[in-house]
């Protein structure tokens, strides 16, 4: 294998990989694992202190992008034909000059929060967590120990009920000095252990609950508009809560779409970004699924769009616990591109952050990357079709590389067998790895992909775990562990009733890993990771679409029985 130059930023020797395309006929059963290492023990990951920029110059192949007209510029494609383009553009759409500000630097995954807690999509900028700390697991049994009734809507022709795809709650370990800010009670306040749940929903309110026992800790924030993706709380603490609505509908009531920020002393909304922005691509459509990223060293929040554009808003924001007030005063700058073959733009994952750069994936099929300070895009590649679910990165010895899978959905009119892909993509050059195929249904709804694969660690730390759904049948999916190192099946596991649920990795406090997943029956498993055999279910009654959130053995989750669960893994 020939080596790449080292980056003299990054301090990282990187390994070119050649590209492998896997096929779906290999048959590891649940149980099974031909491919298990010798040794499955591997020394835990020390965080990344402090990390500096990556030079784009210093990135492997890079070359200055071609300037157009009007401050556009353009690169080829990576591994395909074509050329995209990209620009910054004001709030009418033209483009302009840009300025940069100060140097953006996402920091290791487990520095992202600066309070303990589940506060993103997957918990950090990696895309890898949704839980915090472990669990005192004794009898691996999961056991509901509250549930929360909550509403439905009807609208753009559909039925919304309790919570879907992604709809993660969030979990929040607040200070002291915040509880007191947002006015919680003394029994709240004076409870060290307090986790607030927050967690907004379909019928178009914020929940705000206790993780122990449910009940409100403030009344529900009133917005009106439903929300399907999941929200993010600043991962400084500071009492604010940024939330893109996914729905404008409500029961035949037309409301703007917006993201929206939330001040949590207030308990109300205080800015927005409008939806159906001049400056789009795409017009008719003004959703926002993805969840935030903030950079907390240069209070910054990026929000990738449905309606095509990314922004990268400049927040200046103020937090003044005792005098109860929380501020911001935000600067919004767009990002827009243009891609071979794109008609309908748009973006409905949540943004993976690496030091300096950004990564997420379109409606139309392309996987790109941008650099958060300069907003240069990097690259670009075809991934044939949809991407919702959320990439996941990891930061190796050999490399830093995204794990990601497509949906049928863009697909749905080609003629043939129609299946679903799941690459692996070298994150510096957007050069493609491996690739492993499976077959998928599209019913009018979509299949394949539409969950965030979770990341194997400690003793499954060469797994990465895809939930497919639509598999063998319409109604049946698949649960399918692969090598890291060459896709190659570690075990699959098929699933009678499908899921969009992302899987969730939860670590006891004797080091044993446990996996969760939810269905579209209302089972949750709980499984071993390892081998993927059940250890034991639950039902909640109906479709669990959204993903779960944990914190210590309390699971978080909302189910189409329009409720709110909390689930304790005994």
């Amino acid at each position: 294998m020939a080596h790449r130059p080292r980056l003299a930023a990054a301090g990282l020797a990187l390994v070119a990989l050649a590209s492998v395309s896997a096929c779906s006929t290999e048959t590891v059963a649940t149980g099974e694992r031909p491919h298990q290492p010798a040794s499955a023990s591997v020394a835990p990951r020390t965080p990344t202190a402090d990390p500096a920029p990556l030079r784009l110059t210093d990135l492997p192949g890079y070359t200055p992008p071609r300037a157009g007209e009007e401050h556009s510029f353009t690169r080829n494609m990576t591994e395909g034909p074509g050329e995209f383009g990209w620009s910054v553009v004001d709030a009418e759409g033209r483009p302009t000059a840009y300025a940069p500000g100060p140097e953006v630097v996402f920091g290791d995954p487990e520095t992202y929060n600066h309070i303990p807690g589940v506060l993103t999509f997957r918990g950090n900028n990696h895309r890898t967590g949704g839980t915090w700390g472990t669990a005192q697991v004794t009898d691996q049994q999961l056991e509901v120990v509250w549930t929360k009734e909550i509403g439905e809507i009807r609208g753009e022709g559909s039925y919304w009920p309790g919570a879907g795809w992604t709809g993660q709650p969030l979990l929040v370990q607040w200070p002291r000095e915040t509880k007191v800010a947002m006015g919680l009670a003394d029994e709240f306040v004076n409870d060290d252990a307090f986790v607030e749940v927050i967690y907004p929903v379909f019928e178009g309110k914020i929940h705000r609950l206790d993780l122990k026992t449910g009940r409100p800790t403030r009344d529900p924030i009133e917005v009106g508009w439903g929300f399907k993706g999941t929200a993010s709380v600043d991962p400084r603490g500071y009492p604010l809560l940024y939330a893109g609505q996914g729905l404008n509908d409500t029961n035949g009531t037309i409301g703007p779409w917006r993201y929206r920020v939330f001040d949590l002393i207030q308990n109300k909304e205080v800015w927005h970004i409008s939806g159906l922005d001049p400056a789009a691509p795409r017009h008719d459509w003004g959703a926002f699924d993805s969840s935030a990223l903030v950079d907390a060293e240069t209070d910054t929040l990026f929000a990738p769009a449905e309606n095509g554009l990314i922004y990268k808003v400049a927040l200046n924001s103020s937090y003044d616990a005792a005098a109860k007030t929380v501020a911001i005063e935000p600067e919004v700058t767009r990002l827009r591109y243009t891609a071979p073959g794109n008609e309908k733009y748009g973006i409905e994952n949540s943004a993976v952050g690496y030091r300096n750069l950004m990564f997420a994936a379109d409606n139309e099929g392309k996987l790109f990357s941008w650099d958060a300070t300069t907003l240069e895009m990097l690259w670009m590649r075809e991934v044939e079709d949809d991407t919702d679910a959320s990439l996941v990165l990891e930061e190796t010895p050999e490399g830093v590389f995204l794990y990601t899978g497509n949906e049928v959905d863009t697909r749905k009119k080609a003629t043939g067998d129609l299946v679903t892909n799941i690459r692996k993509i070298d994150a510096l050059t957007g050069k493609q790895v491996w690739q492993y195929d499976i077959p998928a249904y599209y019913t009018g709804i979509n299949g394949g992909v539409l969950a965030t694969p979770v990341l194997g660690k400690g003793a499954i730390a060469d797994l990465v775990i895809f939930n497919v759904s639509r598999t063998t049948a319409p109604r049946e999916g698949d649960l399918i562990a692969l090598n890291k190192a060459d896709g190659s099946v570690a075990w699959r596991r098929h699933l009678s009733n499908y899921s969009w649920s992302s899987p969730l990795l939860i670590t006891g406090t004797d080091g044993t890993l446990y996996g969760v997943l939810a269905d579209s029956d209302g089972v949750v498993h709980l499984f071993d990771p390892a081998t993927g055999e059940d250890l034991s279910t639950i039902s909640l009654g109906k479709n669990v679409e959204a993903t779960p959130a944990a914190f210590g053995d309390m699971l978080v989750v909302a189910s189409y029985d329009r409720k709110i669960h909390g689930i304790r893994i005994r």
